[in-house]
């Protein structure tokens, strides 16, 4: 009854929306506008087919990457038709207002015909979201970029003056839909020479074995120290609907296993006193802390903290950018520098360097991209390196993040 109910849903959608393109049509030769109507037609007829397939079992053994191409064009063919519906039901609200005002006038006869400049407006405004869409799964999910940023310190040792770290977040490899611009990612990287390489958090999706095809790609990573990394939300198999609770204990197991395999020091509320030209830098790990409640909670600062209080410089790796004001800056003064990931910059707005940097997402997170400060502490939110739900990315890409330490 569900599936019934959505379906007639989109055809009254697609019903309402062909107001647009009739109008549109209307006056052009015949053969014409039966192609237009037939293109109109056909989507909402394939959509109501593949839910069906769906509902009814058909499209299990069909390849993932098929299936999310073909749902990620539906939800963008239809973000766009709500767009044009939107633009229709401002005309209808004109035409609505122009009958009751004749209506009580006695102004007798008006044109109640639907706006053509109206028509085209929605259909031009609803192309917008199409094509950028279009263009951002097909451009932009490989389209590493490297943001550089220098973070000075007061009291930065002299030793550690200079020190390069690169930071990488939110991979989620099971989103991948190809394998080998992947690669491009870590000669990136690799390029940068760090000394040290953060990751912070959301290897997978859901489950471990979506990381297994890329374990020797993401094992390639290199650096001078180390590299160093932390679960966000989405490694702990929340997500997935398990049948017992021991298979999510066997799979967390085989995610931190993937990490061991790929040479990864995986910090789980703890942390490692790295010796840097005879300076000790204290590289703490928590797990996924959120200040928002819909996130689990399973850092402790405390614990990781343990340990490193003599370390004369600090780095957190923790997921969620929410805890740095919720615990970090309020009761942990010496880290100097936090790394968070976990927003992706919604993978969606416009950034210019030096003009503009909006994306909705700054209206859930105080603190997105990018580097922030609250007096002498950083935080720097990396923008995430894979993708989740949509293929692509539309103005925020994807990064690799280089922080130099400077001696202020």
């Amino acid at each position: 009854m569900r599936l019934l109910i959505t379906i007639v849903f989109i055809l009254l959608l697609d019903w309402y929306a062909f107001q647009a393109v009739r109008t549109l049509a209307n006056g052009w030769p015949s053969l014409m506008r039966i192609l237009a109507y037939s293109l109109h037609w056909m989507v909402p007829i394939a959509l109501a087919a593949w839910m069906l397939a769906s509902a009814n079992g058909l499209t299990e053994g069909v390849h993932k990457n098929f299936l999310t191409v073909i749902r990620t064009l539906f939800f963008i063919i239809y973000i766009s038709k709500m767009l044009v519906v939107s633009i229709l039901f401002i005309d209808d609200l004109r035409r609505g207002a122009l009958m009751a005002y004749n209506y009580f006038a006695g102004a007798g006869t008006y044109d109640a015909s639907r706006s053509r400049f109206l028509a085209q407006l929605s259909l031009l405004i609803g192309g917008i979201p199409f094509v950028s869409l279009i263009y951002g799964m097909v451009r932009n999910p490989y389209r590493y970029t490297v943001f550089k940023e220098t973070v000075r310190l007061k009291n930065l040792p002299e030793a550690l003056n200079g020190l390069r770290i690169v930071q990488i977040s939110d991979i989620h490899s099971g989103s991948f839909l190809l394998k080998e611009p992947v690669e491009n990612a870590i000669r990136i990287i690799n390029q940068q020479k760090a000394d040290l390489v953060f990751f912070t958090g959301d290897l997978v999706n859901s489950i471990a074995k979506e990381v297994e095809p890329f374990i020797e790609i993401f094992g390639g990573i290199r650096a001078k120290h180390g590299v160093y990394s932390v679960l966000g939300n989405h490694d702990y198999g929340d997500y997935h609907r398990w049948d017992r609770p021991e298979d999510k204990e066997e799979n967390m197991e085989s995610l931190k296993n993937a990490h061991r395999q790929m040479g990864w020091d995986l910090l789980l509320n703890e942390n490692r006193l790295v010796e840097i030209n005879g300076e000790k830098v204290a590289v703490l790990g928590v797990e996924n802390y959120s200040a928002h409640p819909r996130f689990p909670k399973y850092g402790d600062l405390n614990k990781a903290y343990e340990g490193a209080e003599e370390a004369p410089l600090k780095l957190l790796l923790s997921h969620d950018p929410t805890h740095w004001h919720d615990q970090v800056t309020k009761n942990y003064s010496d880290i100097a520098l936090t790394f968070s990931g976990h927003t992706h910059g919604m993978q969606f707005g416009v950034e210019i360097p030096g003009w503009i940097k909006w994306s909705p997402i700054k209206y859930v997170y105080k603190q997105w991209a990018g580097l922030y400060q609250q007096d002498e502490q950083y935080l720097y939110v990396n923008r995430g390196l894979g993708y989740l739900g949509y293929p692509g990315r539309v103005g925020i890409l994807p990064e690799v993040t280089v922080v130099e330490l400077k001696k202020a």
